[in-house]
């Protein structure tokens, strides 16, 4: 029953995009044509960008460095997670051990 809502609901949709699509179309036929040079937006936007001081004291190096170190202290932390979760399965497995008697199967063979 949801499929078949969602189906027509859908296909209302569509049907709404193509009924205003084909009345707007005469429309943008009709305005005239205005062609944006695009070699002076570009040309205006380097020179906005290059007299920006933010981007003049860029570095590629620089940003390498900070994301590397940033990745070592990640592997840093994870690394140490990593050691304590390891160290406490060493704790338990040893309190297991001490739980264990040495004489578990002569009782259990003493039993059947």
């Amino acid at each position: 029953m949801l499929e078949l809502i969602a189906a027509i609901i859908l296909i209302i949709g569509l049907i709404g995009v193509a009924v205003v699509i084909f009345r707007k179309i005469p429309v943008l036929v009709g305005l005239p044509l205005q062609e944006i040079e695009k070699s002076m937006v570009l040309g205006e936007l380097k020179d906005k960008i290059r007299n920006n001081g933010t981007l003049k004291s860029f570095s590629g190096e620089i940003l390498l460095q900070k994301l590397l170190s940033k990745i070592r202290v990640l592997t840093l932390k994870t690394d140490k997670k990593t050691d304590s979760w390891l160290i406490k399965l060493r704790q338990r497995s040893l309190e297991k051990k001490k739980k264990f008697s040495a004489d578990y199967w002569k009782k259990l063979k003493g039993k059947e």
